[in-house]
């Protein structure tokens, strides 16, 4: 069976470097905002080129406590796209404000920037797109239609897209807010939950790190209300260690894809296209097939496995439906019925991504 994704091929590469920087966590016994916090926060900060980077104890907190921050509440609309996982538009629901869907790029699967503005209401406080599979959606334009209507903030949602490059900038230092997240999967991942928010705005950088203990801005004076944001020692040792392989692994992951593509291309396999003013770092390499559950079992058969991100869609999910009408996202809807992701890996050979891809050829034509 080749692996989905491979952490136990990374782990050994840097084996030794994750167990000293575990043992120096073991020994100073500073479990909690040790310096090891710090250390990672301004390694992210000098990596993505932002002002501020606050760690956080997942992705999903990353998202919430940049919408704290700006004071989104009950009433306030925040735009957002339907084909994404649900803690996207959780958090705004968490927070009492209304997630308004805008329908994707048929090719790409991010939000489809064309269709944002028609959304935009009076009461629309932050536009919130996602940067899917590892590719950044089209953020000067999403920025630029925040500016004409009063400078809305906009959040990127780069759960995915760390260490992607959008016109010679970095992902998560794109706009307002960048939020990431540290999940074992991802492009760089710790061994448990963990995130990280990026910003230029000192002020809200500091906001940011108040909410994460609890809105103190010192210890016992609590100066908003916050929650327990923190990102633990263990995981940011961890993440340091990782980010010593990180540019050879984004670089792999770069020419894993493009090996993928041409493959794919060659055999008339449409996949997620990828734009020419950014990369993607391919948190999941994904493609278009019809009978989806039988291609993953012939699949399954050779040893190959597959994912399925995502197979409903936020304006069809119980949960959101109410929030827009149920046709309202007919390439949320399309996608969802066809999107099958394949191995990705840094580690992944090229011969494999080969006879993956003949597999899926035989798989599909039957």
């Amino acid at each position: 069976m080749i692996p989905f994704v491979d952490l136990k091929t990374q782990y050994q590469a840097l084996k030794p470097q994750i167990l000293k920087r575990i043992d120096d966590v073991l020994e100073h016994g500073q479990y909690i905002m040790g310096p090891e916090v710090r250390q990672l926060e301004e390694r992210l900060e000098a990596y993505s080129g932002a002002r501020h980077c606050i760690s956080c104890a997942s992705g999903t907190e990353a998202l919430l406590m940049s919408l704290m921050a700006l004071g989104v509440g009950p009433g306030d609309e925040v735009i957002t796209t339907p084909f994404t996982f649900a803690a996207t538009a959780e958090m705004i629901v968490l927070i009492g404000a209304k997630p308004v869907f805008v329908d994707i790029e048929p090719d790409t699967c991010n939000i489809d920037v064309a269709q944002i503005e028609a959304k935009i209401t009076s009461r629309t406080r932050a536009i919130m797109p996602v940067s899917l599979y590892g590719q950044v959606a089209d953020m000067d334009e999403i920025n630029a239609i925040a500016a004409r209507y009063g400078n809305i903030p906009v959040i990127e949602d780069a759960a995915q897209s760390f260490g992607a490059d959008y016109k010679g900038r970095k992902s998560c230092n794109l706009s307002t807010f960048g939020c990431t997240s540290f999940f074992p999967s991802k492009p760089l991942g710790c061994y448990g939950d963990g995130g990280a928010i990026f910003t230029n705005d000192d002020a809200l950088a500091q906001v940011c790190r108040e909410i994460r203990v609890h809105g103190q801005s010192r210890r016992y004076v609590h100066t908003r209300v916050g929650l327990g944001g923190r990102m633990d020692t263990l995981q940011c040792a961890i993440v340091l260690a990782k980010l010593e392989r990180f540019e050879w692994e984004i670089g792999r992951r770069l020419e894993i894809g493009a090996l993928y593509n041409a493959t794919l291309e060659s055999f008339g396999i449409p996949f997620v296209r990828q734009r020419l003013d950014r990369n993607s770092v391919f948190a999941q390499y994904t493609v278009f097939v019809d009978d989806r559950e039988a291609v993953q079992g012939k699949l399954k058969s050779e040893g190959i496995p597959t994912a399925v991100h995502y197979p409903i869609p936020l304006n069809l999910q119980p949960a959101y439906a109410h929030l827009c009408r149920p046709d309202g996202m007919p390439n949320a809807t399309e996608a969802a019925k066809r999107v099958m992701s394949l191995p990705m890996h840094a580690d992944l050979p090229a011969e494999e991504v080969g006879r993956i891809a003949s597999a899926l050829s035989r798989a599909i034509s039957g």
